[in-house]
């Protein structure tokens, strides 16, 4: 009978937050718990009230635990690339072993090696994503366990946040009653995810639209090279809806999913529908080109600050396009404006998976898929067998997480550690 690990990751959105519960058999998510709710607290990717987001998280942990019957303890987290910013870093240190074999104690050695730089005491490492590892001189090396050298070397990518930001992250993530089992920068994981090897390579930008906020990827040579956060989403044009149709946010909001279409040219005049004004016990009706005139006009803008932002990021070309993800991607005619502004290819990415496949659920999904990947290249074990017939969940009993199976210390405990200095 096949075994199964579970990892279970917690998506922190402006908009809502997101939980799942994934099963990984070989390289595929059974995504068999899902947990989204509204977020509060939340304003533009920075959480402004503490309590409130506790309260959000909770409640999308429950919808997610009562979906297989069991508690949540440890999650994968992700964290907006709010203030994000990337350093290139490398690491250098002597091979440890008698014969020379390169092991897992001395990739852990060349990680650490790698942390050792001066960084401001306002900000805090969230992780280093490796590039490539060197062995006396020989580079673009994936993993070199098992070879023979004297001096290994590793290139790779350090992710810094704010101090404040995280800090507040971790203490709502704690306050919420649960772990941190690693944390990764959200648009990192959806790009990993989202992106092709071509597309990784040739030079593409991940664009995730949220609620509050869009998130930026720009992937190249396989890697990612910038990263960046801006503070306008789908809220905005749920906003305009509201002030210029005269009705509730939430009928402007569901007027948006419903009937909203981003690219002028292709809407309807012949679709019409009611809207219900504020103050009044009147209804107006619309169609769908007027709301679509409403709606291009504030995404024009968003792929206009999109642009800007890519040039202050240094990023000149796209030679691989866009990809749109996040919630705001699934709104009809959004490919056809964004082709439109940024004069390059376009496509939407949305997860393939049973009960996720929304745009919106990209980052939660990418965050399982990058804990299992780096869970298989260091080595590590979550313990947890699911049988693939029957799930035969204890109540009582919380998901297990992963342990090591390197005797010393890996680096998700040190990133623990790391993490427990902010609640001593």
């Amino acid at each position: 009978m096949n075994q199964s690990e579970l990892y279970v990751s917690l998506d922190i959105g402006s908009s809502s937050i997101k939980v799942l519960i994934g099963e990984m058999a070989g390289n595929s998510v059974h995504v068999i718990g899902v947990g989204n709710v509204k977020s509060s607290g939340i304003k533009k990717g920075a959480i402004v009230d503490i309590d409130a987001t506790v309260q959000s998280i909770k409640k999308a942990v429950e919808q997610a635990e009562r979906m297989v019957g069991t508690s949540i303890r440890e999650v994968v987290l992700g964290i907006p690339a709010n203030q994000v910013q990337i350093h290139p870093v490398k690491g250098v240190v002597a091979v440890n072993n008698e014969n020379r074999e390169v092991t897992n104690d001395d990739l852990y050695r060349v990680l650490d090696a790698a942390q050792v730089i001066s960084i401001p005491p306002e900000r805090e490492i969230v992780n280093v994503v490796r590039e490539q590892y060197i062995v006396d001189g020989q580079d673009e090396i994936n993993d070199p366990r098992g070879m023979i050298g004297i001096r290994l070397e590793m290139d790779g990518t350090m992710v810094t946040t704010s101090k404040t930001i995280l800090h507040n992250v971790l203490r709502c993530v704690e306050r919420a009653g649960l772990e941190i089992r690693e944390i990764y920068m959200q648009p990192y994981v959806a790009g990993e995810y989202a992106l092709t090897e071509d597309e990784k390579n040739h030079g593409t930008v991940l664009i995730d639209i949220g609620g509050g906020s869009t998130s930026l990827a720009f992937f190249q040579d396989g890697h990612l090279r910038a990263a960046s956060m801006i503070p306008v989403g789908g809220d905005n044009v749920t906003k305009d809806l509201s002030i210029v149709l005269k009705t509730p946010a939430e009928q402007a909001e569901q007027i948006k999913l419903q009937y909203g279409h981003a690219f002028y040219d292709d809407a309807s005049e012949d679709e019409l529908f009611e809207v219900p004004v504020i103050g009044s016990g009147t209804k107006e009706q619309y169609s769908q080109k007027y709301i679509s005139e409403i709606i291009g006009v504030r995404l024009e803008e968003l792929f206009e600050l999109i642009l800007d932002e890519l040039y202050a990021m240094g990023v000149q070309d796209l030679p691989g396009g866009v990809v749109l993800t996040g919630g705001m991607a699934k709104l009809e005619g959004i490919q056809e404006l964004a082709r439109t502004i940024m004069q390059t290819r376009v496509r939407l990415f949305e997860p393939e998976y049973i009960g996720v496949r929304e745009p919106k659920y990209t980052t939660a999904v990418g965050l399982i898929r990058h804990a299992y990947d780096e869970d298989l290249f260091y080595g590590y074990d979550t313990g947890v067998s699911v049988e693939q017939e029957a799930y035969d969940f204890e109540p009582s009993k919380p998901v297990k997480q992963k342990k090591a199976k390197n005797n010393g210390e890996g680096v998700v405990t040190k990133a623990k550690k790391m993490f427990d200095r902010f609640f001593e």
